[in-house]
């Protein structure tokens, strides 16, 4: 399969000059473009960058209930009395359906337009979150929090974000879908010290209920603002000097969705990158994300700073994501991916020695390097997909997700319940930081695409 013509793959298919002169017609008279082949100018903002920055809204509120979990486990276990493994069950069917639900999403999108899906995402998001704090059984909290809000939060996944780039932007792709993976954690950032303060001095139902409504008011900011294609509002993409034409509404959705995977799946490229995401969720979502907080009470270290590290984290994951986007855009994504998780690989060893009643320099070291690693996996993947997938890459990318979000459901359950059998979660960082090896090893095999 050759690779499709875009800035990340193939850069050097740019003009290598441009008339310095304003063009005297064409679709957009007031940008000029320039002789090293960047971006045209313009005196306003492209409508692109507003466009990213409503889903960028839209991905911190999804960031906000991902990050959510671990502040539940310990709470939910001494009020209700549940097992860790039942209300790990619970997150892993959140994890599960946000993988499985983000292919269909980007279908959707490509169906009813960008702003109907992330509006009704962030819907059921609120109504899940909000139905929460009534639930009296284990199987409550399985619906609510891992049917609804799985749906909601896996319809605005990372698959989500490629969609946005790859719509809107021919240049800077790399970059923008670096912001929005980052945008997540964002959210996790600016909620989880909150969210964690609620917890402990209120109870956690304050704490579900609050992005119950940061949920609901960002629907209508999204109805509002976001749009589906810059031909809506007469644009070419950013970075480029063609008007696009709007694409008809592709029907059938859920068949589009289910042959694309059959197609993927007939490429090693695909289970490549499916197997290394999984290896990247169990890594993430499912164990630091999911037992981090726990796994530090457990060492004497009190829940409001556990949750100050993982915002620290996020805060280190901004950077990250960013930097792997620009390093995307200039470099091959596979040795950027396999140098990620072999650093992750060795961090996550190193935890258990880390762990501690207070905070020392060694942790703070553990929290920036995990933080740059931590999502800096997702724009060398996208970039992946596009090269191996052309259009259909964003579907392709959400079926990859679908792989991250097992994995990550598969440790968050059975990180719960090692810690049920062995009384502490020391055997799961070890375990989830010695698979790392075999991922990054898996994506240094996907075959590299020819520049034809």
């Amino acid at each position: 399969m050759t690779c499709p013509t875009s800035p990340e793959t193939l850069p050097e298919t740019r003009p290598a000059a441009r008339p310095a002169t304003r063009a005297a017609s064409g679709p957009a008279p007031a940008r000029s473009g320039a002789a090293d082949g960047s971006p045209p100018r313009s005196h306003r903002v492209h409508r692109a960058w507003w466009v990213a920055a409503v889903a960028a809204l839209a991905v911190m509120v999804t960031g906000a209930l991902s990050a959510l979990p671990g502040l539940l486990v310990d709470p939910l276990h001494e009020e209700y009395a549940w097992s860790r493994g039942s209300i790990g069950f619970a997150v892993s069917v959140n994890m599960v359906l946000y993988g499985l639900t983000a292919p269909f999403a980007a279908a959707l999108m490509d169906r009813f337009g960008l702003r109907r899906v992330v509006g009704g995402a962030l819907l059921l998001m609120a109504g899940g979150a909000a139905l929460t704090p009534t639930m009296t059984a284990a199987w409550q909290l399985t619906l609510y929090w891992g049917l609804l809000v799985g749906l909601g939060t896996g319809s605005l996944a990372m698959a989500f974000a490629a969609t946005v780039s790859l719509r809107w932007f021919d240049h800077r792709r790399g970059l923008v879908t670096g912001a929005l993976a980052s945008a997540s954690v964002v959210g996790q950032t600016v909620f989880l010290p909150g969210l964690a303060w609620l917890t402990d001095h209120h109870g956690w139902r304050p704490s579900v209920i609050t992005v119950a409504l940061a949920a609901l008011a960002a629907a209508p900011l999204a109805a509002l603002l976001l749009r589906d294609h810059p031909a809506d509002v007469g644009l070419p993409p950013y970075g480029s000097r063609t008007l696009v034409p709007k694409p008809p509404p592709v029907p059938g959705a859920a068949r589009r969705t289910l042959r694309v995977l059959r197609q993927a799946a007939r490429t090693s490229t695909f289970w490549l990158l499916a197997a290394a995401f999984a290896i990247c969720g169990a890594s993430t979502n499912g164990i630091l994300w999911t037992h981090f907080t726990p796994a530090a009470h457990d060492h004497g270290m009190p829940t409001t700073v556990a949750a100050s590290l993982l915002a620290g984290i996020g805060v280190c994951n901004i950077g990250g994501t960013l930097a792997s986007g620009w390093l995307t855009d200039r470099y091959d994504a596979r040795r950027l991916l396999a140098g990620y998780f072999a650093a992750r690989g060795v961090l996550l060893l190193l935890l258990p020695m880390l762990l501690a009643p207070t905070v020392g320099a060694p942790m703070v070291a553990f929290v920036v390097l995990f933080g740059l690693l931590d999502l800096a996996t997702v724009p060398p993947v996208i970039a992946l997909c596009r090269e191996h997938f052309g259009a259909d890459s964003s579907i392709v990318f959400g079926w990859v997700s679908t792989g991250h979000q097992v994995g990550a459901a598969l440790v968050a359950v059975l990180g719960g319940v090692a810690r049920d059998v062995f009384a502490t979660y020391d055997v799961v960082w070890v375990a989830v930081g010695a698979l790392c090896a075999p991922a990054a090893l898996l994506s240094l095999v996907v075959r590299k695409v020819s520049a034809t």
